[in-house]
């Protein structure tokens, strides 16, 4: 079998990586040099820990063992079961963690609950005062801006696997074949679209009425911490953002304390993740109104600075850089994902929103087994 995918994002390298660990060849198309969007602008993380119940946990819990499974295949993603600890430092956001701890799933998410003396022998770099962490052993992390570049060194390695960066997919014609924007033609026995927050020309002429929206985040990252962040680190907003958290200890929290105003305004949680390098990447805030802002907004950045640093008990290490990146959501959030037949042959395959590095691997499994590769 011959495969098209459209779209070199996390999404889509996930499609070809499933199509040509099953025998199959693959020609890959992306109208980026290489990828640019989300998957490089990200925290890189494998988070199983905020998940839904039910279809985006199990979707999750797949993906985390895919990307171990894949991570020792190709070091270069820089896959790391390093876990995380989202730290608490009021009664009520212990709360919150305490009735995690209690849900049914907890042992399937590997929850533990942490005093501080045990945050401090977990994580030393977390010196700030705390009531203790909710720690998540199944959360995990690649090195995002290098993971799609490691995983396509894998696949040329095949034999099978094609690359065509800097051209865009213009028309999908009869006989599932793709008209590039050089003129071209690759034909195939399936195509798969996977074009990520790119929702205008082919994907709406092939979908007008997605049911997908776009979400956009800032992020930063700093020079090296000069120490090890041993995991991933989460603060307490983060049960206000996540699923898994929904609840009457989660109502209590939120009428007990009130968020301050740049939070609230820019629906910011806190994420931490030290790179390779030793710096940290830290975020992020969500926007869902577009048009959305050319720039980027100065005042989130501080306050997630001083919230790092309330939990580090240290000044940060320089910023070195800021960006801004946009991602695909389905509109209905307890989906995982928008797989959508466009015509014979031809799928479209987007929308996981904030869950498209954690779960591709497994959303690509799943589009693989049911187009029967």
């Amino acid at each position: 079998m011959r495969v098209i995918v459209i779209g070199a994002g996390v999404l889509g390298t996930m499609h070809a990586w499933q199509a040509v660990q099953r025998g199959h060849e693959v020609v890959h198309i992306e109208r980026e040099a290489e990828a640019r969007g989300a998957s490089v602008r990200n925290f890189g993380l494998i988070w199983v820990s905020g998940r839904a119940a039910g279809e985006e946990l199990a979707t999750a819990l797949r993906a985390r063992e895919l990307w171990e499974e894949i991570g020792a295949a190709v070091p270069g993603l820089g896959f790391r079961a390093n876990g995380s600890l989202t730290a608490v430092t009021t009664e009520a956001e212990l709360a919150v963690a305490r009735a995690a701890l209690a849900r049914p799933d907890a042992a399937a998410r590997g929850f533990r609950l942490l005093t501080p003396t045990e945050v401090r022998e977990a994580s030393p770099a977390l010196r700030g005062e705390l009531l203790g962490a909710l720690a998540c052993d199944r959360d995990a992390v690649v090195e995002p801006r290098t993971a799609q570049r490691a995983l396509r060194e894998a696949l040329h390695r095949s034999g099978r696997y094609t690359f065509l960066g800097g051209r865009e997919v213009r028309d999908v014609t009869g006989g599932n074949t793709v008209r590039d924007d050089r003129g071209e033609l690759h034909s195939g026995d399936a195509v798969v679209l996977c074009t990520g927050a790119w929702l205008g020309g082919l994907a709406r002429e092939l979908a007008p009425e997605l049911p997908v929206r776009r979400v956009r985040l800032q992020m930063m990252q700093t020079a090296p911490l000069g120490e090890q962040l041993t995991t991933s680190v989460a603060d307490a907003d983060s049960f206000r953002y996540y699923p898994a958290y929904d609840g009457a200890a989660l109502d209590a929290m939120a009428a007990a304390q009130a968020r301050p105003p740049i939070a609230a305004e820019h629906k910011m949680q806190l994420l931490m993740v030290q790179r390779a390098d030793g710096g940290l990447t830290i975020g992020d805030t969500h926007e869902y109104a577009e048009p959305f802002a050319f720039d980027v907004d100065e005042a989130p950045y501080a306050h997630l600075a001083s919230v790092a640093e309330a939990l580090l008990g240290r000044p940060l290490p320089q910023v070195r850089r800021r960006w801004a990146g946009v991602y695909a959501q389905c509109t209905d959030t307890s989906r995982v994902v928008h797989r959508e037949r466009v015509r014979d042959g031809v799928w479209l395959v987007t929308g996981p929103g904030g869950r498209g590095m954690t779960c591709s691997p497994a959303i690509a499994e799943t589009t693989a087994n049911e187009l029967g590769w």
